[in-house]
């Protein structure tokens, strides 16, 4: 998927099934909100804010706060990409993203999730 399609792709519309995924692993809708506040910094009124204005993840990342200082610790392989080696902005984020919700839904503890 390119950050093209990225662009329109709606973050209200994917927000459910980060949520799904963590929830079939005994995780929480909680935790999958802690995650995306620490990555972009938003808040959880802002978080909700920005699902409720259905915005897509170009504008979901342009307007974050701040990304979180230790993203680049976040590292390996999802969906095929290597995250470390992902060259468009946009994308990566996204993988970061991607990264800390599968890390949530194979039991990973929320301390290494965060980078602590």
């Amino acid at each position: 998927m390119g950050s093209r399609s990225l662009n329109h792709m709606i973050f209200a519309g994917v927000y459910p099934h980060y949520i799904n995924k963590a929830e079939k692993k005994n995780r929480t809708k909680a935790e999958v909100d802690e995650i995306i506040c620490w990555l972009t910094g938003y808040t959880l009124e802002n978080l909700q804010n920005q699902i409720d204005t259905k915005i897509d993840f170009e504008t979901f990342f342009e307007q974050a706060p701040q990304l979180n200082k230790n993203a680049s610790k976040i590292t390996g392989v999802i969906c095929g990409y290597r995250i470390e080696e992902i060259e468009d902005p946009l994308m990566k984020k996204v993988r970061y993203l991607d990264k800390l919700i599968d890390e949530l839904a194979k039991g990973k503890a929320m301390e290494k999730i965060l980078r602590k």
